[in-house]
């Protein structure tokens, strides 16, 4: 990939990307331009659409892929739910299970369940399990705790 990099002494700052397709080089890119207004690029039926990360109720992995779920859009991104999870680090975005992501901000109610689990309806009506796993950490997180208390 070929970058030109041009100081300007006026005007407004610009960015521009120029491709002939989106590889992984192009989507790490788009990734980083977007990243200061914390946005994503996803792909839905009708092509890529920009995600705020506000918006995500859950990000979940199935079959190697990582779909990104919204009260609107059901959208795929390019990313392992391992470093989805590195890239909301610092929004209150949960671990759930070994497959899924929850915003804790989009949580209406939860209910505890028998065998320590407990069962997370999102704001859109959406049932979201917390396993066992991650129960206990997670309320921790709820009372205020950090991990290291």
């Amino acid at each position: 990939m070929k970058y030109t990099i041009q100081q300007i002494p006026s005007g407004e700052d610009e960015l521009i990307l120029r491709y002939q397709r989106l590889n992984d080089e192009v989507q790490a890119v788009l990734e980083f331009m977007n990243s200061p207004q914390k946005k994503l690029i996803g792909t839905t039926d009708s092509g890529q659409t920009v995600i705020d990360l506000n918006q995500i109720l859950y990000a979940e992995s199935v079959d190697r892929r990582t779909f990104i779920y919204t009260a609107e859009d059901v959208c795929r991104v390019e990313f392992s739910l391992a470093q989805l999870e590195q890239i909301l680090n610092t929004i209150n975005f949960f671990r759930c299970s070994k497959s899924m992501i929850i915003n804790i901000d989009k949580i209406a109610t939860l209910k505890s369940l028998a065998s320590n689990r407990i069962d997370a309806t999102l704001t859109n009506g959406e049932h979201i399990m917390i396993s066992r796993t991650y129960a206990s950490e997670f309320r921790r997180i709820l009372k205020g705790e950090s991990s290291d208390e």
